[in-house]
């Protein structure tokens, strides 16, 4: 028995070893602290998607100079006796890529070989008028990404959403600014019905929207081609080509700098639906659903969210923004009637500006302009220096490739691997 007069000393004391003290895991920030706030900054840029997306457009517009190169006559010819003369085939090289960049940069931002201020701000005004429609669709599908949905039918959303509007403009006898108006919200709500159908068949019957998305593009094509070529729905009258008439002054988006430049109303609506989106995701217990079912709708649904209604009501809002898109043609860039080619390109091209985006509404944004501006500016750089337009579509589908490989991006520049957040 112990007595009480004379403790035994505890069992630390008698020489056992101290139990060991658990050690607090490893923290990456404690390193960043450690070494300053400008390492931490540092390393938020190099791990973040910003820095894999201006690195994948540097590595596009990289690859773009070579095909530049290979498609130089005055480059190749200087090839042939490059180890003899060196000098001229990298003077060819350098007048060839710096006229390149510099026709771009003269056809989408300032051109500086002109005198008149208003002339040489006019390739910024093009930039922003081919810009706006780049975002609004760009949004478009970049919402439905971060719903988990992939919006391949931008193209028969615009083409859909185009000519509704562009036959209310038409034919509803409307005052200014009224005429406006409702053309837009027409062509708006019946684009968003249309990418409807994809969300109620997703949430109804579990078809997969890029599947139904795509056969819905050529479903539009052809409705639309139809009531072009029919008398008395769009095609004009006395004629047999398939064009609806123009759009009357009273339906069209007015311009904001004069008749002299062409930048019109519906890059400033393009601007606010960047805004709308931004709060929508952000701020508000809708983009709250669409955020948490595109991360993971099963643990959604788990957590008392109806997931086929956030699909339907993400694919109803996101066509809806492609609509937008589409007035924004019709009834600013091209007001001389709705036809069959209305889109553009622009429901393809916004698939690309919302990956370059990160489906982010502001950096929808920022790709919309720098797409935008390849547009502008490839037209330039074949007219003055005689490069086929076709390395700016090149350049685009570079960009894409890059960004759908980060690893490969992070392996070629040696960035840190992006941290588990």
């Amino acid at each position: 028995m112990s007595n009480p007069d004379n403790p035994q000393p505890a069992p630390e004391a008698q020489g056992s070893p101290p139990p060991e003290v658990e050690e607090a895991p490893h923290r990456p920030d404690e390193d960043d602290r450690a070494n300053g706030p400008w390492h931490h900054v540092l390393r938020s840029i190099t791990t973040g998607n910003a820095a894999v997306g201006v690195l994948s457009v540097f590595l596009a517009v990289l690859v773009g100079s070579v095909m530049i190169l290979a498609t130089n006559e005055e480059v190749r010819a200087s090839a042939q006796y490059l180890f003899a003369r060196p000098g001229d085939f990298f003077s060819a090289a350098w007048e060839a890529i710096s006229g390149a960049y510099g026709a771009l940069f003269r056809g989408s931002i300032y051109n500086t070989r002109v005198d008149d201020f208003q002339t040489a701000i006019r390739p910024l005004t093009e930039t922003l008028k081919f810009a706006g429609p780049l975002i609004a669709a760009g949004l478009g599908v970049g919402l439905a990404f971060r719903a988990g949905l992939f919006n391949i039918g931008g193209r028969g959303q615009m083409l859909i959403g185009g000519a509704f509007a562009g036959w209310v403009a038409i034919n509803a006898n409307l005052p200014f600014p009224l005429l406006l108006i409702v053309s837009i919200l027409a062509g708006m709500v019946v684009a968003g019905l249309w990418a409807g159908i994809a969300g109620v068949l997703k949430a109804r019957t579990g078809a997969h929207e890029v599947i139904v998305t795509i056969m819905l593009n050529y479903v539009g094509y052809y409705l639309v081609l139809y009531a072009l070529s029919t008398q008395g729905l769009l095609q004009a009258p006395n004629t047999i080509n398939p064009q609806s008439q123009p759009i009357p002054d009273e339906g069209q988006l007015p311009k904001l700098l004069g008749d002299r430049f062409n930048l019109h109303l519906g890059f400033v609506l393009a601007l606010v639906a960047v805004v709308v989106v931004w709060w929508l995701l952000n701020r508000s217990a809708l983009g709250y659903r669409f955020r948490a079912v595109g991360e993971n709708p099963h643990a959604a649904r788990t957590a008392g969210i109806n997931v086929g209604r956030t699909y339907i009501l993400a694919m109803l809002i996101a066509g809806s923004l492609v609509g937008l898109a589409a007035t924004n043609q019709v009834l600013g860039t091209v007001t001389s009637g709705v036809n069959s080619g209305l889109d553009a390109g622009i429901g393809f091209d916004a698939i690309t500006v919302a990956l370059l985006g990160r489906s982010s509404p502001l950096g929808i944004l920022g790709a919309g302009l720098l797409f935008g501006a390849f547009k502008a500016g490839g037209f330039s750089m074949q007219a003055s220096q005689g490069i086929p337009v076709d390395i700016v579509l090149v350049i685009q589908s570079l960009i894409v490739l890059f960004i759908a490989a980060p690893p490969l991006v992070r392996a070629i520049f040696r960035l840190p691997a992006k941290e588990a957040s």
